[in-house]
C-alpha cells in the first residue's frame, strides 16, 4: 500500500507533463463560437448579431481559400487574427487576439523549421480550414 501512495502522485505529474495542449479542430470551433461567432456569425458568413451593425460588415470567412487561389491561407489568416499583419485599411473592430491569452505555444514545423505558435490560434485556423466552400 506505502508503494501506491508514493506511484499514483509519480503517475498523476507524468500524464500532466506530457499532456500536449488541444489544437483540434473542435478546440477552434469552440475558441470560435466563443470569440468570433458574434462577429463573423455562428456559420462564419459575416452576419454575426454584432457583425451586423457595424460600419463594414466583416468578411466571409467560409471563402479565404477560394479568395486565395483554392489554397487556406493559414499563415495569413493566423497573423490577422494574432494582430500582427494588418493593412492600414484593416478595420479596428476586431481585436488583436494576440494580446490576449492564446493559450501555450505549441511548434508548428515547416521545412525543418519550428516556429512558436499558441495553441488557440492554431486551433482556430484548424478550424476555419474545415469550413472553406
Amino acid at each position: 500500500m506505502r508503494n501506491a501512495l508514493y506511484v499514483m502522485p509519480m503517475a498523476l505529474l507524468g500524464a500532466c507533463v506530457d499532456a500536449q495542449p488541444d489544437t483540434s479542430v473542435e478546440a477552434g470551433r469552440a475558441a470560435y463560437q466563443k470569440q468570433c461567432a458574434a462577429c463573423h456569425g455562428p456559420d462564419g458568413r459575416g452576419a454575426g448579431e454584432f457583425g451586423r451593425q457595424l460600419f463594414t460588415i466583416p468578411p466571409d470567412l467560409t471563402t479565404l481559400s477560394a479568395r486565395n487561389g483554392g489554397t487556406f491561407p493559414r499563415d495569413a489568416v493566423m497573423s490577422v487574427i494574432d494582430g500582427y499583419d494588418r493593412s492600414h485599411a484593416f478595420s479596428a473592430a476586431m481585436p488583436e487576439f494576440g494580446a490576449l491569452d492564446l493559450g501555450p505555444a505549441v511548434i508548428v514545423e515547416d521545412d525543418g523549421i519550428g516556429t512558436p505558435v499558441p495553441a488557440t490560434l492554431l486551433a482556430l485556423a484548424n478550424y476555419l480550414e474545415t469550413i472553406q466552400d
